[in-house]
């Protein structure tokens, strides 16, 4: 990847620079204006030392000078083009990045020349038979997959008849980090024969070729690596690759590729409608069938005619680049841009030459000009692919109108995408399938979008950031044993695909799977593709990698939310022809269906009664077309709920809570002999916004477990048993309507509030007969199995809280949480976008797993969250929650968050102009904002959601988590032969703590919520919801022993340690000591907490802390709750 470190440095040089010239102008200015006497006065300037970089002087002439042709037109482009200069800057410093420096030209064209003495020089052998490679010596293989073995011909070998360099290195498009070099060997004339067209006797010549070249060149000191590798993994094309030996060795790698003499092959005889092998030669048949036609093989004709084209390729791009930098500075962009999102590597890629055929397809159509620079190249390359269709209509860069050349639809009929090079002859996308071009189409689209929105780094997103297969897609399933596709092509009767692509049974069983996929999935898809194949390298002494060597086949499904859960799959109507057809295609899974509108149609109805198993329903979709095992959903299990029903994922659960909230607002509003009637109700939980990891379940408490308290209602755990299942309240706040009769004090507004609490839960018990407990701050109502916690709120209450009397007397307003506002926002986000829930409440388990509970709030991480579908740049917002999380921790892992706001949009309600202010202000004030900065709509400027929290360090060991999740989710489920365990990173690593107090399972109230589900679970003293109770009494809320007792560490011993604990069911309590605990402090009588008197000299005491003492209070502090206290004595030293 493309260090963005360097650009940095570069941009900063380039300002510095320019900064140092506008000083010295001003000076020159200043000197010209001052009388000659002043001048002799002046000391002579130090001169700079060498190495440093002097800046320019101009006179007075040149500093006036009006700007040329070429400034004026890089100032328009710039206003008009570019949304600041920073991006054509950031361009220019990348396009400095990639470009080979002239000093490796030099010593890349020592190594040619060396290369083409040594070529020369390789020994001719006498000619054999084909089939007979006894002369070759046994260290070397034949790179080339002989099947069937026996073949017609003669070879020998002479010394090619032309070394030529073709390809990107001599147009000066050559990209790094892999610098390729193409060199072509012309074979003579002599080695070849007139029937070498057929049956593979030129492929079998090129590798024979080859490999002699290969045997020599392998004993020349001059090379660290003589290796083969495929053309573009087309297993018909080997091609020997060369590297110099020594610190040299990553330089460059010259590719050499053997072509035929020029016009020895007629192209009549390789159109793509003309047989080349024939069908008795390759199933090793006796004797052809009378009278069977042999069926067309235009991928082995293009294979063959692609040799014949390197020089005129090369000459035609060459002519269409002359005399213009914008063109190379264009296709080096668009190279980066297909790297980005692994288009130019394997089988049927979009590679550089295919790049640079099209822009100079475009330059000839007049749609670039010659003036255009890069980025406008850029520009339009990505607009012509955004909007041609070349798997509909194809397009030519021949500009010979001869009738005998093949037609458009002759192509079309060969091949699934068209572009056809200027001889008239070769499809240059022939390898290339529909859905890889749908796939650059889309992305072209996507792009062209990103670039016209002013509020986003453009730049970033389309050429920095990468977008591999596993988090561009929703769903990703793999073919982990491609041999099987020899099995299908079987079954599907292949044979003539199977001739044509030379027995490779993957490219030639590609289209029809991903066209059955299609077909099945229909408008559940936005987009289908897959993983292009990619052949290894392999040493000169072992065999060729077979087609299975290519390693697994991934499948990328990009869903329409709107469609992809759908249980019903709807076909043609009984009695028209097309049900036959359907029925065939959906075999025992199609049924007859009455639907309401009276139609009895054909119907695929697919069983999923919870949301985690509508969002697999595409899974099943592949399974039943394929019969292969897809990639488990590994959400299902991190958040795995447990209710009366089936197993879910809490979706269900969520939709209960909320339907029994809006059932409690309903009655709020109705209420009667209120004072103030209550105008709004506003659930600030996470389960009312859909964002609960794990939403409260209704319940009933168990007496048995408790002791009750008759005077006061109220249950207490008993010490003996294990301690009761956390029930927690929910917030919902109650807005009631303005009067002057409200006071402008704060104590004296509490006051009203509390009578109000009283008046509620008085008022709802007697109308309504709903169980519930009134306090000072809040009123607790009990309703179907779950706790809801009102709370008054008076509209001009936040304007009062704000007001904050100094010491000085002076009034100062401070920042107050709207939660109330961001819970309505993200309900609205859950309603357009379901995977926001899953997305979220991942996001959250794994914060919390890493022992992170209290280091980010709950909105924080919603907001976090929201971001990734509100600005999904430079992907789709993402439709599953897997995905969701994997774009989590790389937005935790890579955004600037020193130098850059987070702006989560919320509700479209900012525009370009707020963009800008936001970004300007966070400049300005950055060393006093918080180090997570997220603006929203109504926080521009103070980040209310990460002003206490997290902390630097906090942030920084966030980061590292998350890196390192990210690498290993992504390496585990782009490789289906490991393991797949998604929940290993949901296990933290403990040896990052000084301290591990281990907790007893059985006082741990949310046990049960643990990553790993525990082998030995306790009963938790709480009945179903629907279980019989004769009487009610109100259960014990919000009791955890662990956050008391973590809340009493605080208050101890906060100055001395950090303390980290997974509120989801943690076993352990990290404790971290703080860096200047150990530091000697002088002796205080009031300072001795925790402490203990050491003598540095005679007169001085100091305290330190009394480390055994402290390890002592932990345990007492949590008797009957603390099992062990592990001190890591290893990691730190009083």
């Amino acid at each position: 990847m493309i260090g963005s470190a360097w650009l940095l440095i570069g941009l900063f040089i380039s300002w510095q620079a320019f900064d140092n010239a506008e000083g010295d102008m001003e000076a020159e200015e200043e000197n010209q204006d001052l009388p000659k006497k002043g001048k002799a006065q002046g000391r002579k300037r130090a001169s700079a030392p060498d190495g440093v970089v002097k800046p320019v002087k101009l006179s007075r002439a040149d500093l006036y000078k009006p700007p040329t042709n070429e400034e004026l037109n890089q100032l328009k482009e710039t206003e008009n083009l570019f949304h600041s200069s920073l991006l054509r800057l950031q361009i220019e410093e990348l396009l400095k990045e990639v470009t080979l420096k002239e000093k490796k030209k030099q010593k890349i064209d020592a190594f040619l020349h060396e290369i083409n003495a040594l070529l020369s020089a390789v020994p001719e052998t006498p000619e054999t038979d084909l089939a007979d490679q006894s002369w070759l010596p046994k260290d070397v293989k034949v790179p080339f997959l002989q099947v069937p073995f026996s073949v017609k011909g003669k070879f020998r070998f002479l010394p090619p008849a032309a070394v030529t360099v073709v390809g990107s290195y001599l147009l000066g498009t050559c990209i790094k980090p892999e610098i390729n070099v193409d060199v072509a060997l012309t074979m003579p004339r002599a080695i070849l024969q007139d029937k070498d067209n057929l049956n593979q006797r030129y492929h079998r010549k090129r590798a024979l070729y080859l490999a002699h070249i290969a045997q020599h060149l392998s004993k020349e000191k001059l090379f660290g690596s003589v290796r083969f590798t495929y053309m573009n993994s087309n297993h018909l094309k080997p091609i020997l690759l060369l590297q110099p030996q020594g610190k040299d060795e990553k330089l460059v790698t010259v590719r050499l590729y053997a072509c035929p003499a020029p016009g020895f092959f007629k192209p009549s005889r390789l159109y793509p409608s003309k047989n080349n092998v024939r069908t008795a030669w390759f199933l090793e048949q006796g004797s052809p069938g009378e009278g069977a036609a042999e069926p067309p093989t235009p991928h082995y004709n293009n294979s063959i005619l692609c040799d014949t084209g390197l020089e005129s390729n090369l000459l035609f791009l060459a002519g269409a680049s002359a005399g213009f930098p914008g063109m190379r500075d264009g296709v080096a962009l668009l190279k980066v841009w297909l790297h980005q999102r692994e288009l130019d590597k394997g089988l049927g890629c979009l590679n550089g030459f295919v790049a640079s055929m099209l822009v100079a397809y475009l330059v000839a159509k007049h749609k670039i000009s010659q003036g255009m620079s890069g980025y406008q190249v850029l520009r339009s390359i990505l607009q012509f692919l955004a909007t041609t269709d070349l798997s509909a209509a194809g397009i030519s860069l021949s500009k010979d109108a001869d009738s005998s050349l093949p037609t458009l639809a002759d192509f079309h009929q060969a091949f699934e995408v068209v572009l056809v090079d200027p001889s008239g002859l070769v499809n240059l996308c022939a390898d290339m399938t529909a859905s890889k071009y749908k796939q650059v189409q889309f992305e072209a689209k996507r792009s062209m979008e990103v670039l016209d929105d002013s509020t986003v780094d453009g730049f970033q997103l389309l050429l920095m950031t990468p977008k591999p297969l596993i988090r561009t897609f929703d769903h990703v399933f793999h073919l982990k044993h491609v041999s099987k596709l020899q099995g299908a092509c079987k079954k599907m009767q292949l044979l003539n695909e199977l001739m044509d692509r030379g027995g490779n049974y993957v490219a030639a069983a590609l289209p029809f799977v991903t066209s059955l996929l299609a077909r099945g999935l229909a408008e559940r898809v936005l987009l289908l593709t897959h993983s292009l194949p990619q052949a290894p390298q392999w040493p000169i002494s072992a065999e060729p990698p077979k087609h299975k060597d290519a390693g697994h086949l991934s499948f990328g499904l990009l869903l329409t939310p709107a469609f992809a859960a759908s249980i019903l799959e709807r076909g043609p109507e009984a009695d028209r022809p097309e049900a036959a057809e359907f029925r065939k295609f959906w075999g025992e899974k199609s049924e007859l269906r009455r639907f309401q509108d009276g139609a009895i149609c054909e119907a695929v109805v697919w069983g999923a009664e919870t949301m985690c198993q509508k969002r697999l329903i595409p899974e099943q979709i592949v399974q039943h077309l394929l019969w292969l095992g897809g990639v488990p959903g590994w959400f299902n299990r991190i958040c795995t709920y447990k209710g009366g029903g089936p197993a879910g994922t809490g979706e269900e659960a969520m939709v209960s809570i909320v339907r029994s909230y809006d059932d409690l607002s309903r009655k709020l509003w109705n209420l009667e002999g209120l004072p103030l009637t209550v105008t709004a109700v506003q659930g600030t939980h996470p389960a009312l916004r859909y964002t609960d990891v794990f939403p409260p379940t209704p319940m009933k408490p168990d007496y048995s477990y408790h002791v009750r308290i008759k005077d006061k209602e109220s249950l207490l755990p008993l010490p003996e048993k294990p301690c009761p299942a956390y029930i927690a309240p929910m917030k919902v706040v109650c807005h009631m309507e303005g009067s002057g009769q409200w006071p402008q004090d704060k104590e004296a507004i509490k006051r009203v509030k509390a009578a109000f609490h009283l008046c509620l839960a008085e008022l709802l018990s007697q109308q309504h007969q709903l169980l519930c407990r009134p306090a000072a701050t809040h009123a607790d109502v009990y309703k179907d199995g779950y706790i809801f916690r009102l709370q008054v709120a008076y509209h001009r209450e936040p304007h009062i809280l704000k007001e904050v009397v100094t010491p000085e007397g002076m009034l100062k307003y401070r920042d107050t949480e709207e939660v109330t506002q961001v819970t309505s926002c993200i309900h609205q986000l859950q309603q357009q976008h379901p995977a926001f829930s899953g997305t979220s409440r991942l996001a959250k388990r794994w914060v919390r797993a890493q022992l992170l509970s209290d280091s980010l709030s709950d909105e924080c991480v919603d907001l976090l969250a929201a971001s990734l579908f509100l600005h999904p740049a430079p992907f789709t917002p993402p439709s599953s929650p897997q995905v969701g999380f994997l774009r989590f921790l790389h937005l935790l892992m890579a955004f600037d968050w020193k130098n850059s706001p987070l702006i989560v949009n919320l509700n479209a309600d900012l525009k370009v102009a707020d963009y800008t202010e936001i970004r300007n202000a966070f400049v300005a004030a950055r060393p006093h904002l918080p180090v997570m900065f997220i603006a929203t709509p109504r926080d521009k400027r103070s980040s209310v959601w990460t002003k206490e929290r997290p902390s630097a360090q906090i942030l920084q060991r966030l980061l590292v988590l998350a890196l390192e999740s990210l690498r290993a989710l992504e390496e585990q489920l782009a490789d289906p032969l490991g393991s797949q365990d998604g929940k290993m990173v949901f296990r933290p690593p403990l040896d990052f703590y000084d301290i591990l107090i281990h907790l007893n399972a059985k006082q741990i109230p949310r046990h049960l919520e643990g990553v790993d589900r525990p082998a030995k679970s306790f009963s938790r003293g709480m009945l179903k919801s629907d279980a019989l109770v004769t009487t009610l009494i109100f259960p014990v809320v919000g009791y955890d022993p662990v956050q008391c007792y973590l809340q009493e560490l605080r208050e101890a011993f906060g100055d001395l340690a950090l303390f980290f604990y997974d509120s989801h069911g943690g076993e352990v309590i990290g404790v971290l000591w703080k860096p200047s605990s150990f530091e000697p402090q002088p002796f205080k009588a009031s300072n001795m907490k925790g402490r203990m008197m050491a003598s540095l000299s005679r007169e001085e005491l100091v305290t330190v802390p009394n480390v055994e003492a402290i390890l002592e209070d932990f345990e007492i502090l949590g008797e009957g709750l603390v099992r062990s206290v592990e001190a890591r004595t290893e990691k730190w030293t009083i």
